[in-house]
């Protein structure tokens, strides 16, 4: 595994990621990675700001995040999950 990104080093990727797509008005430092991505807690987004990051994710990564998979609650649960699913995505 030498060749993939570590996952805190992932996380403040997407965390800086998310600021600048999102034009969000906070440091990526202060996205906790534990925190809820939707809803009233954490950063509060919604269906249209996941899909902004979605197509950022895909040109960035390589594969598509569909809109209809059954897994996008745990895959945006938290910039930590959205980590792990783009590692496991990407692979070694």
């Amino acid at each position: 595994m030498n060749t993939a990104q570590s996952a805190p080093a992932l996380e403040r990727e997407l965390a800086d990621m998310l600021v600048e797509v999102l034009h969000l008005d906070m440091a990526a430092s202060d996205i906790a990675p534990e925190a809820p991505l939707f809803g009233d807690q954490g950063l509060g987004l919604d269906s249209i700001d996941i899909l902004e990051i979605a197509v950022a994710i895909s040109k960035k990564y390589g594969f598509k995040l569909r809109s209809d998979d059954p897994d996008n609650d745990r895959i945006f649960a938290s910039l930590r999950a959205l980590a792990s699913h783009i590692a496991e995505k990407r692979g070694p």
